[in-house]
């Protein structure tokens, strides 16, 4: 059934939330790129895009953060609009993606017979089952490498609920207890981040202080300083950035003298990030330095599943970021550049990412008409993707190419892209 004019009758809670804003905003006689120049006045934000407002009218993303300044610009009740917008947790709906079918499926509903609270009996809870969880949490980070935040949000949320659920109420032996609990800091990992990057921060750090308490009473520090160290990531991308560098650094206390190789990397990393986020340069520099020199340590041993990813390439991508953080961007271009040519749209996210450090470095580097190329790839790309990473790049991006307004490359972006030339 279609609408005035062919458009789509809304199908899910955000597309007709987005009607409900395209209506208010006709209704006020405003353009999307004269509402977007209103909530960078009244936000203090420069960087509120006629794109991200016709993001949210197609209801490819709800404008939590922005729901006071709408309700200013377009004179409504905030109250009216928080109804209206749904943005209850939970009443999120996965966005479509090409690649979802493939990677989520498997990806199990929470099983109406796992009571939602704990009892004092359960479900026989045995070894089978608790190893189909693992398969499922394996499944769910391989979704992550090509789906967004939120795309996985629910699945992922539900599969975390299940497990915490079956812990409480399930009737196990110690044994299949202690891996379940192991099974829940894993899932908890892997959630959290989904969750960061779906944009909720609060529920993401809740998510892994759940975590590092399962890992640290099944008594594996490493896992336990995984989900540190990922609690600490986080806090730094969000701009808590002292606490953010405190707990990267106790994530490798949490480690302790005999993490495998490809864990201490990792640590190290974290914390490389964490001091070019606080401008320690030099230390900064030296942590690399110890991420490399654990990675080489590693001797091709098992090492725990959710380290997969860990290798050469990977730490030489941070190594750039921290270039590139660091305004060092002769060092961060090249390695950029040889990297995103290992990607294609299958990684968009990633794909996204690193192009917006490529074109920050560019920038630095005093070539605005290349930075601004690669930011509109970066910012085509990820148009409708529903990761806060993404939108929070894309926002350091058009930042740090506003001071070239002149040159026609960057104008043309920021016309396009930006809520004021």
């Amino acid at each position: 059934m279609l609408s005035r004019k062919g458009d789509s009758v809304p199908t899910s809670a955000n597309e007709e939330f987005g009607a409900y804003l395209a209506h208010l905003r006709r209704r006020a006689g405003k353009s999307q790129r004269r509402l977007a120049e209103i909530l960078c006045d009244l936000s203090g934000c420069p960087t509120v895009t006629r794109h991200e407002i016709s993001r949210y009218e197609r209801g490819r993303r709800t404008p939590r953060y922005w729901l006071p300044y709408l309700a200013r610009a377009l004179d409504v009740s905030l109250e009216e609009l928080e109804r209206r917008a749904n943005i209850a947790f939970g009443a999120q709906q996965p966005h479509p993606h090409p690649h979802a079918n493939s990677f989520v499926h498997g990806l199990s509903e929470i099983d109406a017979s796992v009571p939602q609270s704990g009892g004092a009996t359960g479900r026989r809870i045995g070894p089978e089952t608790v190893a189909d969880l693992w398969a499922r949490i394996h499944r769910l980070r391989l979704a992550d490498d090509v789906l967004a935040g939120g795309d996985l949000i629910g699945p992922a949320l539900r599969e975390l609920d299940a497990a915490v659920a079956m812990h409480r109420a399930g009737d196990f032996s110690e044994q299949v207890g202690r891996t379940l609990l192991a099974a829940i800091g894993e899932l908890a990992q892997v959630v959290g981040w989904i969750a960061s990057d779906a944009g909720l921060d609060r529920r993401a750090e809740e998510i892994y202080q759940l975590g590092i308490g399962a890992a640290r009473e099944t008594g594996d520090r490493t896992s336990a300083a995984n989900l540190v160290g990922s609690l600490a990531y986080h806090r730094t991308n969000v701009g808590a950035l002292e606490a953010g560098l405190d707990l990267a650094i106790a994530a490798l206390e949490e480690a302790g003298r005999h993490a495998p190789p490809r864990a201490e990397a990792l640590f190290w990393d974290r914390v490389a990030w964490a001091y070019a986020k606080t401008d320690q340069a030099s230390l900064a520099i030296r942590a690399l330095g110890r991420a490399s020199e654990a990675l080489s340590r590693h001797g091709g041993q098992d090492d725990p599943p959710y380290l997969y990813w860990v290798d050469e390439s990977e730490l030489r991508i941070m190594e750039a970021r921290v270039h590139v953080e660091l305004r060092r961007p002769l060092r961060a271009v090249p390695v950029l550049t040889e990297v995103l040519g290992r990607y294609d749209d299958t990684h968009a996210r990633e794909l996204a990412l690193y192009l917006s450090w490529l074109a920050v470095a560019l920038t630095d580097a005093n070539e605005p008409e290349e930075a601004a190329r690669t930011a509109r790839r970066m910012l085509e790309l990820s148009a409708d993707m529903p990761s806060e990473r993404t939108v929070r790049r894309s926002q350091t991006v058009l930042t740090r190419l506003r001071p070239f307004r002149d040159v026609g490359e960057v104008r043309d972006l920021i016309d396009d892209y930006g809520c004021r030339v």
